[in-house]
């Protein structure tokens, strides 16, 4: 087999090489702006922290993992907007439970059923 043959193999393959780096290209960006992203909310969280608008989380989760007697913690939507924590609670019948937690007081101000 001579070079012809190398070169046509070369251009048959060529696509699928470079449709492989674009698609590995496009999925490392939005991985990296949305760090970006992260990191702002989780500045924006300490800073309301630190100026006293919501209360220390972990004080926050413990009281309301009291509250939700069975029901395990499983997490909690990205930093409080507008000083209201979104969190996340499986009962032991399966179901999710959100728990909407106002930030300043740690009281809970709605819940899904």
């Amino acid at each position: 087999m001579g070079k012809g043959y190398q070169t046509g193999m070369m251009f048959r393959f060529l696509p699928l090489i470079l449709g492989g780096m674009a698609a590995l290209t496009c999925a490392a960006v939005p991985a990296s702006a949305q760090s970006f992203a992260r990191g702002d909310e989780q500045r924006e969280a300490r800073r309301a922290m630190l100026d006293g608008e919501v209360m220390p989380f972990s004080i926050i989760k413990r009281r309301i993992e009291r509250e939700m007697g069975d029901a395990t913690y499983v997490g909690v939507a990205p930093p409080p907007r507008d000083g209201v924590y979104r969190m996340q609670f499986l009962r032991q019948d399966g179901k999710v439970v959100w728990v909407d937690v106002d930030g300043k007081t740690g009281n809970i101000i709605g819940r899904t059923r």
